[in-house]
């Protein structure tokens, strides 16, 4: 008799048991090639392929890469120039003149007589009140004061007469006297009626408003056809003189000192004025007055300039960058500030050596003034700095001096990705 034939759920059990190491150690080798392919290799080993075709020594950074290829830089040589040494402050430009043009009697606005925004001068009609009412005033002043003075002719006439009688002895003396004072009251009657008139004519001008100073009118506040009153307080409008205009700026105390040994001196300090970018000048002034007080709660004091401002450049309340001129170095060994760096010992930047290589100096700079720095110690003149292409740099790195404008130059992009599909 046969023997019974195994069970077929038994032999593929333990065919998996042994299977299954071999499995995840082929997982793992695959892995580990596929990371090795993208690792382009071990650290250090030649001639290790990968799927990309790769070595190690072609990696950025290794041997042959872009680490051991000079940086691109743009230089610049140090020379000398003329440094103007100046104190910058943040400044308002105000009205050398500026007046609220208000009614001084009461009425109906009949006519504006100025164009808003336009030059006035001096003395223009700017806008008329009904005089009507102020003319019936002045002429029952006039009436009053006609009145009054035909009264004194009399009564001076009668005092004549009695001092005649008087004389003959016809006549108390007591009567004279009281027709003397009577005299004396009707011509302080005559004087009041005089100036009653006087004032009439002159409530009369004040319906014809006129310009108190020269400058630029503003919008007006009233139109025609309404009741101006003396007591408003908006006025009618608002004029300001632009030419010549001032402006107002503050400067550390600490300044103070050699603004005014300058001023005792007579010399006359000029007063930039900039917008607020610092790209455009808008004016060139002088300075004009030092206030007569420190602001103890900011420590500063303030200043006021004058420019000329023929070409209306300033504009009243305008924010402005103010640079006042103190001084001018003639002569000193000049940095551009875009080569100067900050560091943790001051300043530096990166000099060129005579291998090719750029070294961190620290530099002592003085005033700047726009582009350029004074350098009191670090440089000299001749000497090469970095002053484009700093952020790729360290000390000792070696350099390749590039020209910005063959950077710049037009169709360079377009040549620098010609060979690039899809750039």
């Amino acid at each position: 008799m046969s023997s019974p034939a195994p069970s077929s759920s038994a032999s593929p059990i333990p065919k998996k048991r042994r299977l299954w190491p071999w499995a995840v150690a082929l997982a793992l080798l695959a892995a580990g090639g596929w990371y090795a392919s993208q690792r382009g290799g071990p650290p250090g080993g030649e001639g290790n392929g990968n799927g990309n075709g790769k070595s190690a020594a072609g990696r950025p950074g290794g041997p042959g890469g872009r680490g051991d290829r000079p940086t691109p830089v743009t230089l610049a040589t140090i020379g000398t120039a003329d440094i103007r040494v100046q104190v910058p402050a943040i400044g308002t430009v105000v009205p050398r003149n500026q007046a609220v043009v208000r009614a001084r009697v009461d009425g109906p606005l009949l006519e504006v007589a100025f164009t808003e925004g336009k030059p006035v001068a001096a003395g223009d009609v700017l806008a008329r009140i009904d005089p009507e009412p102020f003319k019936a005033a002045l002429a029952q002043a006039r009436g009053q004061l006609a009145r009054d003075a035909a009264l004194l002719k009399n009564a001076q006439l009668d005092l004549d007469r009695y001092k005649g009688l008087l004389a003959q002895d016809s006549i108390a003396k007591q009567q004279v006297d009281t027709q003397a004072a009577l005299v004396q009251q009707y011509k302080g009657t005559v004087q009041a009626d005089e100036a009653a008139v006087r004032s009439a004519e002159l409530q009369l001008s004040y319906t014809t408003i006129r310009a108190p100073i020269a400058g630029r009118a503003g919008l007006r506040t009233v139109d025609p056809g309404n009741i101006v009153k003396a007591s408003d307080a908006a006025g009618l409008v608002t004029i300001a003189q632009h030419s010549p205009i001032t402006a107002v700026f503050a400067v550390p105390e600490d300044r103070l000192p050699a603004i005014l040994q300058r001023l005792r001196a007579k010399q006359t300090l000029a007063v930039e004025a900039w917008d607020r970018e610092l790209k455009t000048r808008l004016a060139e002034g002088r300075l004009l007055a030092v206030d007569s007080l420190i602001d103890s709660a900011t420590g500063t004091v303030k200043l006021k300039a004058e420019y000329a401002n023929r070409d209306g450049a300033l504009f009243p309340n305008q924010f402005v960058n103010v640079r006042l001129l103190l001084d001018t170095l003639a002569g000193v060994v000049a940095v551009p500030t875009a080569a100067v760096q900050q560091g943790a010992r001051g300043s530096y930047v990166y000099k060129l050596g005579a291998d090719g290589t750029v070294a961190a100096v620290p530099v002592k700079l003085g005033p700047a003034d726009g582009a350029l720095a004074a350098v009191e110690a670090g440089l000299a003149a001749d000497d090469k700095v970095v002053v484009d292409g700093l952020d790729k740099l360290k000390d000792g790195a070696k350099v390749e001096p590039i020209d910005p404008k063959a950077v710049d130059a037009p169709g360079r992009e377009q040549k620098r990705g010609a060979g690039r599909p899809g750039r």
